[in-house]
């Protein structure tokens, strides 16, 4: 799914300055963003896990399981998002399943990656073959 093309005309766009906090790892969860221009470092425990470009969600997992955010966000650039609040999510998951399988294959790759972090970080073990 082209998640920019399908948000390309919403009209809750945020423009937000290079070096802000989007929303910090331990804090509730309300709202999810579609990164639509510029680059975002998601961290984990004060490390970058993974740097977001356009077309990137932030902040589903909260969403999703109504949870404290897993990550922080941080922007790296000057950025406009879409904001996405938990009566909005569900209508989208409702309305496209596209829409609910792409959150779902996101929240999958960024496992399989976590997995690979832990599996060549805590236990010394080779990344597996097709890995991120």
């Amino acid at each position: 799914m082209d998640i920019v093309a399908h948000f390309q005309n919403a009209r809750n766009l945020i423009n937000l300055q290079s070096g802000l906090v989007l929303f910090s790892e331990g804090e509730p969860g309300q709202t999810m963003y579609v990164l639509m221009q510029g680059s975002a470092a998601i961290c984990v425990g004060g490390e970058v896990i993974e740097v977001a470009s356009p077309g990137a969600l932030l902040g589903e997992m909260a969403l999703v399981n109504s949870s404290l955010r897993s990550a922080t966000v941080i922007t790296r650039s000057d950025c406009r998002v879409i904001s996405i609040n938990r009566s909005q999510f569900d209508a989208l998951v409702r309305e496209s399943p596209a829409f609910a399988r792409h959150v779902m294959t996101v929240m999958a790759d960024r496992l399989r990656h976590m997995n690979e972090k832990l599996r060549n970080k805590v236990l010394g073990r080779p990344a597996a073959r097709g890995a991120r």
